[in-house]
């Protein structure tokens, strides 16, 4: 039996997952382009005004902007800012089979949050096993990288920040589900990536400059639209679910553990990246998770 999933919102859930799981081969592609942290704020901004002209009524828009501005800024800024300087940063270091994987670790983040914050959502033994064969695929990832070498602890220092980076994620999921009363997904999904995309785009000018706009190429817009368009569909979808009552923020963020299978296969068939044992195993535990959490 599925937890408080019905056939449409597991779908919905999937959709969004897979379409999520596409987004370490984009990532990677532009990265051959530009720096991490202006490539995100670049990605959120267009997603943010594509969202924008599909979002209905523009009186309608600024009107629930202005009317919940705090929670789109606090949304923009654990959701977008803080999680995507640190998974873009994190990123760039490591693979992209690997930080797919890595990535897997975002449920366990998501009940953590959720047991401290939500009344209603506390961790149960159930919850705990699956979080645990989760974790175990993180580590066999992790020791793969040999860690104890100068290369290795480089590495190293780029799942830390990857992981990091899911706990801002999950105060943003936290922070949707827990706010009474929160604008439609489009309107806060297209208002706190474009807010939160500026500031990358900002802190980018100080920290790394901006490149030069000649050298980018039709591959490098290819993947920056894809990755904008996927943020704009996946983020609506992912609201919309928060905001139902019976479902709750870590069962929802259980469905994540299917990113870093999916994400893993991706980057095997479009980047130059052999599948490894430790990977494959990694992401064996990893997705197997969620099927001992949900299926009853």
């Amino acid at each position: 039996m599925l937890k408080n999933f019905s056939l449409k919102d597991m779908s919905g859930a999937i959709i969004a997952c897979i379409l999520w799981s596409t987004a370490f081969v984009g990532i990677k592609i532009g990265l051959n382009y530009v720096t991490p942290i202006f490539f995100a704020g670049a990605r959120f901004i267009l997603a943010g005004i594509l969202l924008f002209f599909i979002s209905g009524n523009i009186n309608n828009y600024f009107k629930q902007v202005k009317l919940h501005f705090f929670t789109i800024l606090k949304v923009a800024l654990y959701q977008t800012f803080i999680y995507y300087f640190l998974f873009y940063t994190g990123i760039s270091i490591v693979s992209g089979a690997s930080a797919a994987i890595i990535m897997g670790s975002a449920p366990l983040s998501s009940a953590i949050t959720a047991h401290i914050i939500m009344e209603d959502d506390k961790i149960v033994f159930r919850k705990i096993i699956s979080i645990l064969i989760g974790m175990t695929g993180i580590v066999i990832i992790a020791l793969s990288r040999n860690p104890w070498t100068l290369e290795g602890l480089n590495e190293l220092g780029g799942i830390l920040l990857l992981l990091i980076s899911t706990f801002s994620g999950a105060m943003g999921n936290v922070t949707v589900a827990k706010e009474e009363k929160t604008p439609p997904p489009k309107i806060l999904v297209s208002a706190q990536l474009f807010l939160g995309g500026v500031a990358l785009l900002v802190l980018s000018y100080f920290v790394e400059g901006f490149p030069s706009l000649a050298n980018l190429t039709t591959k490098f817009y290819f993947a920056l639209l894809w990755l904008s368009l996927i943020s704009a569909l996946a983020f609506t979808i992912w609201y919309h679910l928060l905001k139902k009552r019976n479902i709750k923020v870590s069962d929802l963020n259980l469905w994540k553990f299917l990113i870093p299978a999916f994400g893993a296969i991706f980057s095997w068939i479009f980047l130059p990246e052999e599948p490894t044992l430790t990977t494959v195993i990694g992401g064996i535990c990893v997705a197997s998770s969620i099927i001992f959490y949900y299926y009853e």
